[in-house]
């Protein structure tokens, strides 16, 4: 829906001036501070239009008027300005962070973004590649494996299975060594498809304890439960926007703990170029109306492998987070590939 020009200057100023004081504009107000030389009439009935076209809304308490969801939508894609800040400093002040260990520089990062933006700073770290080196079972008790991965770094994870067949020793060596010959050095994913056809000459048992070490061994090499780095929450217990309803922190604090909605989100702005911006109210991605989350795509040696950002109010200061998310990706791109 195309908006004239006077209908987008209002619109502009009504959202800056409220993400600066959160408190209803009205046309007073707004014929003060967007520079157009209209009658406080003709504001209003602009006003009316915008509202009626559901870019904003009147509290029952006011006879101002407050962004929603889709009037910020259009804010941040058409209207917004952004802030010039000072790259080389933060730069500085990021490289000063960023040089350490891969997992010390993701936390670095999810640091720095908190600091600068004053909310919650996430980062997705890069998922991990499920190729095994070796397997190997180990017999617990009856009917009780220990399924024990070893990763071509040298990495283990260790599963439990549970079987319907109790295995023998002899049986279990002879299953490690048919994968180990056959699979090692592959995804799990590709020994799954493989598994399906190569399969069927063997025994229903033995074949049944292979694809279940190939499930738990997807798993225990994709496990995404510590593929989020979260800093700087208890900021967000200060904005009131987000901490005066007991529900929504709720909801709020359920997302950094179990991650899982998270991740979701993450996961879908890394399919993505560029700054992304998720409003709440509009994206069901956003568990809060009052909670917006501005991310960017990472790299390491030009391959997109996550995702950060900054979780804060939908009253947030976009022009000046989106740069910091921006530029904070690509200095870690920069950091990751060269470490």
């Amino acid at each position: 829906m195309q908006l004239d020009n006077r209908a987008q200057t209002l619109l502009k100023a009504l959202v800056e001036r409220y993400i600066a004081d959160g408190q209803p504009v009205g046309s007073r107000a707004l014929s003060k501070i967007s520079g157009l030389e209209l009658s406080p009439a003709t504001i209003r009935n602009i006003m009316a239009d915008l509202e009626d076209m559901g870019f904003v809304a009147s509290p029952h308490t006011s006879s101002g008027r407050i962004p929603t969801p889709r009037g910020y939508r259009v804010f941040v894609d058409t209207l917004l300005t952004i802030e010039t800040i000072d790259e080389a400093a933060l730069e500085s002040r990021l490289q000063s962070r960023l040089s350490n260990s891969p997992q010390k520089i993701i936390a670095n990062a999810a640091q720095v973004l908190s600091s600068l933006s004053q909310f919650a700073g996430v980062v997705m770290t890069p998922r991990r590649e499920s190729i095994f080196q070796q397997i190997e079972f180990l017999r617990l008790s009856e009917k009780r494996i220990l399924l024990v991965i070893v990763g071509p770094n040298g990495d283990v994870q260790n599963r439990l299975l549970l079987t319907e067949v109790d295995y023998t020793p002899s049986q279990l060596v002879q299953s490690a060594n048919y994968i180990n010959q056959h699979y090692g050095g592959l995804g799990f994913d590709e020994v799954r498809l493989r598994l399906q056809n190569e399969l069927r000459q063997l025994r229903d048992d033995m074949a049944n304890l292979m694809q279940a070490a190939v499930e738990a061994g997807s798993d225990a090499m994709s496990d995404d439960s510590d593929n989020v780095v979260i800093s700087g929450e208890r900021n967000l217990l200060s904005v009131t926007d987000l901490s005066s309803n007991m529900s929504s922190l709720r909801k709020l604090f359920d997302m950094f703990e179990q991650k899982t909605g998270l991740m979701q989100l993450l996961d879908v702005s890394s399919k993505a170029t560029g700054v992304q911006i998720f409003i709440g109210g509009e994206s069901q991605l956003v568990p809060m109306d009052d909670m917006s989350i501005v991310t960017a795509a990472y790299e390491v040696n030009g391959k997109i492998v996550g995702t950060l950002g900054v979780i804060g109010p939908t009253r947030m200061a976009y022009e000046r987070v989106i740069p910091i998310v921006d530029i904070t990706a690509k200095l870690l791109s920069s950091a990751l590939s060269n470490n």
